[in-house]
């Protein structure tokens, strides 16, 4: 009896020492049997459910798999969290969230949100939740569990959202300062070292009037930081069935297409951010008011908090921020204290960035940009009915066209006041154009159907502050009058070599050189390199060796005019062209050849040579090694018009150039009975060294060789490399 006594608390003992399964986990793992991930021979995660909110749960596993730092990262940075995890230098880039991102009013906002997407919102928390619950080896740096609201604070997928539109430094200044009463200059953007890259994207959509198959197409191009988004498919049981690139972290693609429809964001030089010349008087009381004709407004003051990591533990720096009706005081200039206006409609944003991917007929896509939520891009529209369409940015208030809404206007002026936003009819969109093709390429709308655009004159100036630029020309000339397009040749089209804007500049610098006289020591030193871009013909490819010269020339000379033009607030491209002077470029142009000559031994150097990509690690800020693995990268900045993109520079301890962004998914679509498709994601889809899928895609990225999407079930089979549910422990 006291054996058999002894056998049951032994028995006991040990089930006592297995966690019981909560209701949570249970259910966690329920759903999880109804959602299947099949991993296609990329890595590419094509996730099937019964409904759309049990594939959001497997979505989020799914990419959690991939890179969960850069899930994390994400919302750590949304919710104005990095310092948490970075350091006080991380300080101001929250405090700038936290200006606009509010807990409390997110989680109201959930609790307002219809069922349908209040309940996708939790799939995408109990997705996250489960893959940390079934890896408990992976230590989130601040986000130990996600909660629904969370969805909210990063609602729209753009690199950059509106708010990074407000600089950190005047911020810093603000409210880093004693007293923030005190006037403070503006602080503008010192000029880099290195120019930056230009960012945005590329994207056509060609009618079948153009096309060999009489299908639309669309070329999918976004140019981001390398390694910023997934790429997988969601298929649902209700309807949803969306193959293309996710941010990290968000649960509906961002730039993709359907079975029926395509859409192409690309960023936006629309001006829908504005700036407000407040006049602040501080009371007897010690309270703010601010003017609005003839009332005087209460400031809302608040006291913000962030959290910050140090050596000697967790931290804390408190501030007092202040509010008007429009935004958030930001910085102070010439005495007045500066408040910002943007979009702020999270709820709506959300709703709208998923609803649009199940839109599968033009009229359905207009019905959902009716909620003017998308609101810092264009969009490039195709559809299986043969529908084309260039849409303007989603979200432009209306507002009285006297003022120069590109500089802050005089808050205390009533008629400053947004109107409401601009309707689909009053906005310079494009559909359905007799030329059979639309484009943007974050350039201004007004070419974006070549001669059937909308004309700038009708509109006010506040609908866009861009301009052409040199992809915008180049885009022109691989559209313009094409017909027979195949995906084939629309590949070939994003990926053609020339480089406009050195139709311009290498004339101007060879005029330069003939004009210099028999004395000018520059006129014997360059005639060799002269020669060779005299001899060019302007393309980039892996062998040019003038490629290289003309980079670097160009670098250098916009380098060197830069602070010219912005002192006299012209583009460097218009400085460069107009008013660079002819010993300004000679001397550009020795200086480019002496950086070659001392970092590769001679000045005839090959593009591809010094044109590198390389992925050594998984760090979100990547570090680069001329001693390491790289391949050589056809294709240039798009600074000089390149239409396929490579953000490359030198970077501490190396010579070779090394991208950074740029290209980062390219996919072409046509549309029809059944999809046809082609993609190439930079580098490879997981982001743990050593992984089938790190880099497995490097030599097609550099190389412009697409690979076939697989699209429909049928078409994944003898291209499987796993099937599984969430949670299930590869092989079993």
């Amino acid at each position: 009896m006291k054996k058999l006594l002894l056998l049951l608390v032994l028995v006991s003992a040990a089930c006592g020492s297995q966690p019981a399964v909560g209701p949570e986990v249970a259910a966690w793992q329920a759903r999880a049997e109804t959602v299947t991930i099949i991993r296609d021979d990329w890595g590419v995660p094509h996730i099937y459910g019964k409904t759309d909110a049990d594939v959001v749960f497997g979505l989020m596993y799914a990419q959690a798999e991939d890179d969960f730092n850069r899930v994390e990262t994400n919302f750590i940075n949304s919710q104005g969290r990095l310092a948490e995890a970075e350091g006080e230098s991380e300080i101001f880039r929250d405090l700038r969230m936290k200006l606009f991102i509010d807990p409390v009013d997110l989680k109201a906002q959930y609790a307002q949100a219809e069922p349908w997407l209040k309940a996708l919102m939790d799939a995408w928390a109990d997705g996250l939740n489960f893959y940390l619950h079934t890896h408990p080896a992976v230590t989130p740096r601040v986000i130990t569990r996600f909660e629904p609201w969370m969805a909210l604070s990063f609602s729209e997928g753009s690199i950059g959202g509106d708010i990074e539109q407000v600089n950190l430094a005047a911020l810093e200044a603000f409210y880093g300062a004693p007293a923030p009463a005190a006037p403070q200059a503006d602080a503008g953007a010192s000029a880099a070292a290195w120019p930056a890259e230009p960012t945005g994207s590329n994207g056509f959509a060609i009618a079948g009037a153009n096309t060999a198959s009489g299908k639309a197409q669309l070329l999918i191009n976004p140019h981001t930081s390398f390694f910023f988004r997934e790429e997988a498919q969601v298929v649902s049981d209700e309807g949803l069935n969306a193959y293309g690139a996710l941010t990290w972290g968000q649960f509906f693609v961002y730039q993709g297409f359907n079975d029926r429809a395509g859409w192409m964001h690309t960023s936006s030089s629309v001006d829908n951010i504005d700036e407000y010349l407040e006049t602040v008087t501080k009371q007897p009381d010690g309270r703010h008011t601010y003017r609005v004709g003839a009332q005087e407004r209460p400031l809302e003051a608040r006291t913000v908090t962030v959290p910050y990591k140090s050596a000697s533990g967790m931290a804390e720096k408190t501030f007092t921020v202040y509010t008007t009706h429009r935004g958030p005081i930001v910085r102070s200039v010439d005495g007045k204290w500066v408040s910002v206006r943007l979009m702020q409609e999270p709820l709506k944003a959300l709703t709208q960035s998923y609803a649009r991917t199940t839109a599968r007929t033009l009229d359905d896509y207009k019905k959902v940009m009716a909620l003017h939520t998308n609101s810092s891009n264009n969009t490039l529209y195709a559809d299986a009915d043969g529908n084309i369409a260039y849409f303007h940015s989603n979200f432009i208030p209306r507002r009285d066209p006297r003022f120069d809404w590109t500089r802050p206007v005089d808050g205390s002026n009533p008629a400053t006041e947004w109107n409401g936003v601009l309707s689909f009819d009053e906005s310079p969109n494009v559909v359905n154009p007799p030329n059979g093709w639309v484009f943007n390429t974050n350039n201004y709308p007004f070419s974006a159907a070549g001669a059937h655009s909308p004309k700038q004159k009708d509109y006010p100036a506040y609908v866009d502050s861009g301009s052409e630029n040199p992809r915008g020309v180049h885009a022109i000339r691989v559209l313009d009058g094409k017909k027979g397009f195949t995906l084939d040749s629309l590949v070939a089209a994003a990926y053609d070599s020339a480089l406009p804007e050195f139709d311009i500049q290498v004339p101007l610098l060879l005029k330069a050189h003939a004009a210099a006289s028999a004395s000018n020591p520059l006129k014997a030193k360059l005639a060799e390199p002269i020669a060779a871009l005299r001899d060019w013909d302007r393309r980039w490819s892996v062998t040019s060796v003038p490629t290289s010269v003309a980079v670097f020339y160009g670098e250098e000379l916009w380098r060197r005019v830069m602070p010219d033009a912005r002192k006299a607030r012209l583009p460097v491209y218009d400085y460069m062209r107009l008013r660079a002077t002819p010993q300004q470029r000679l001397e550009a142009l020795d200086a480019a050849v002496s950086q070659l000559q001392a970092d590769f031994g001679t000045w005839r150097s090959p593009w591809g040579d010094i044109n590198r990509f390389q992925r050594l690690t998984s760090d979100i800020v990547q570090k680069f090694d001329d001693g390491s693995p790289s391949i050589p990268v056809m294709f240039a900045s798009a600074r000089w018009g390149s239409l396929a993109s490579f953000g490359a520079r030198p970077y501490p301890g190396t010579k070779k150039w090394y991208g950074t962004s740029g290209n980062s998914f390219v996919a072409v679509v046509e549309f029809g009975d059944q999809v046809k498709a082609r993609a190439v994601t930079a580098g490879g889809l997981n982001s743990v060294p050593g992984s089938k899928h790190f880099n497995d895609q490097a030599e097609r990225y550099a190389t412009g060789r697409l690979r076939d999407v697989y699209f429909y079930r049928a078409q994944l089979e003898g291209h499987i490399e796993r099937e599984y549910h969430p949670g299930q422990v590869a092989g079993k």
